[in-house]
This record gives structure tokens, C-alpha cells and sequence, in this order.
């Protein structure tokens, strides 16, 4: 990383994509990071175009100057929210793969892209940009579905005790260095259904769940202590059941404003199968999604 953090908003001009790049430069000012927008201006629409009008014709220089003029005029609008340094980029070429060079290129800490509300990724169809740039991303993604008013209040960070949860509580804590963190973690009791249909008494089961439960404990506290957390900073949730459904239940009944979620591997694609925690996070969920790619292996 840079010495100055750099956070890559991506924009289409719409209002969901202005979300984002609003949260991004709330983000930039409380963190001291620059703050680079991006338009990309597809590359296969310039071309039909080229095919009908002509090479280098007015029309393609009169669409790429707009685009260039209605990033300034954001940044200029997002310079009052206090960002610190905003740049102002557009592209052509293919939307997805574009914005992931870009972020190389800019080593970027965060990128922040617009959804469309709760529920976004039921109405998504397979391959669209969003989805594309959250499955490819080696770098950390801001999926923004809420109006940003003030700076997140409340943030639920999902950990499984994976190499990703410390990185995911750590970006958390930069995203949103005022909020109230609750760390939450799903515990099953391994083959419960079987060792009930073995005849294994149900006081022995409510024991291993009880075990489950405080070696949870145990590990979440040691997690909060390795990151530094004092007592007040944070709370414990500590749940029962599938992930998927116990997290987003959380979310609305601790009216959290952002969840922080691990990425694990190099591509999401097992984690946006039907079912997988990010893919119901993202679908069920009504706050901003944070997608660590932070990897600790100490």
C-alpha cells in the first residue's frame, strides 16, 4: 500500500453509484486517503458507434467530455463532505476489467460500488457489472445500498475464525473508526441430527452445544484482544444456526448500518453460490456490505 490509502469509488452516473461515491469520500475524509473516481465508458458501445458514425466523429469526443465534466462537477459537490485530495478519471474500454486495472494501478485499499437497495443481488442478473467487480476483486469492495447521512454507526462483523476475520475486523475498524462493532459468530453443533437419531441422550447434546458455545466465546474474546479492542468498543453476538439467516436476523435487530464479511480465497465464486453467506448477506440485507480480502495467517 501507498503511504497515502487511495479508495476507488466507480461510477455510472446513477444514483445508487452516487451512494457510493458519497460514502467513499465520507470514508476518504475520516481516514486521511485520497479519493480517485472512475467512469468507464464501454468500449463495445463506442465501437457500434464508430461501425455507424465513423472514426474519431464529434458525437464519441462530445460523450467522453461529458463524462469528464459530470465527474468533475461530483468531485467538486463531494469536496464539501471534506475529502482530501479527489481525482477524477474516465476510461474506455470493459466496465469490469477496467475498474480492477484501475485499482491495480492506483494500489487502491477500497473499492466502493453502488447497489440497488435490499435485495439487490435476487434482481441481479448473473454476470452484471456489480457482481462481476465483487467476485473478481483481489482488493477490498464497498457494496453501498444506504443514503450515506452521517458516518456508520453500527457495524456487525461476521467471523468464522478463518484467516479472514482478523483482516475483516481490522478494515472494518478503518471503514468506520467511530462505530460501534459487534463481532458475531455462528456456532453449529456438529452432526446434531445424527447423534439424535443414534439414540445420544438430549442432555449430552445440550452439553456439546454449551462447549460450542464457550469455546466461541473464548475465541471471539481473543480475537477482540488481539486487534486491540478495549471492553467498551465492542460487543459479542454469539449465535446458533445457519450463518446466513442468524447474521442478516442481527443485522436488523441491532440496526447495523454496514457488515463486514471475510472473502475467502482468491474468487467468490463459492461464495455466491445459493445459500453461501456472502450471496444471503448481500441478498437479504438491508446495510452496506464490506468484502475483506485480508488475508492473516499469524
Amino acid at each position: 500500500m501507498s503511504a497515502v490509502p487511495t479508495i476507488l469509488a466507480a461510477t455510472d452516473f446513477s444514483a445508487h453509484a452516487r451512494h457510493a461515491a458519497d460514502r467513499a469520500a465520507r470514508i476518504a475524509a475520516e481516514s486521511s486517503a485520497a479519493l480517485t473516481l472512475l467512469h468507464v465508458v464501454p468500449g463495445g458501445a463506442l465501437d457500434q458507434l464508430r461501425g455507424w458514425l465513423g472514426v474519431d466523429t464529434a458525437l464519441e469526443g462530445q460523450l467522453l467530455d461529458d463524462a469528464r465534466r459530470q465527474l468533475r462537477e461530483l468531485g467538486s459537490r463531494l469536496r464539501i463532505a471534506g475529502a482530501l485530495a479527489i481525482d477524477s478519471v474516465v476510461k474506455e474500454g470493459a466496465v469490469r476489467d477496467t475498474g480492477l486495472q484501475e485499482a491495480e494501478r492506483l494500489d487502491a485499499r477500497l473499492i466502493a460500488v453502488g447497489t440497488r437497495g435490499a435485495g439487490f443481488m435476487r434482481r441481479l442478473v448473473l454476470g452484471t457489472t456489480a457482481e462481476r467487480l465483487i467476485r473478481r476483486s483481489t482488493r477490498p469492495v464497498l457494496a453501498v445500498r444506504q443514503t450515506p447521512h452521517e458516518h456508520y454507526r453500527r457495524v456487525l462483523v461476521a467471523v468464522d475464525f478463518s484467516p479472514w476475520s482478523d483482516g475483516a475486523l481490522a478494515l472494518a475498524r478503518w471503514v468506520a473508526p467511530r462505530a460501534d462493532l459487534v463481532l458475531a459468530s455462528v456456532f453449529q453443533v456438529p452432526y446434531e441430527d445424527k447423534m439424535r437419531l443414534a439414540g445420544v441422550e438430549e442432555a449430552r447434546v445440550a452439553l456439546y452445544r454449551e462447549r460450542a458455545r464457550a469455546d466461541t466465546a473464548h475465541r471471539l474474546h481473543a480475537l477482540a484482544e488481539r486487534a486491540g479492542l478495549r471492553p467498551a468498543q465492542w460487543r459479542a453476538c454469539i449465535l446458533e444456526g445457519d450463518p446466513s439467516f442468524r447474521l442478516v436476523e442481527k443485522e436488523h435487530e441491532f440496526d447495523c448500518d454496514l457488515i463486514a464479511v471475510g472473502k475467502h480465497g482468491t474468487s467468490m465464486a463459492i461464495d455466491l453460490l445459493l445459500g453461501s453467506v456472502t450471496h444471503h448477506v448481500l441478498a437479504e440485507g438491508s446495510a452496506d456490505v464490506l468484502i475483506s480480502s485480508v488475508r492473516s495467517d499469524g
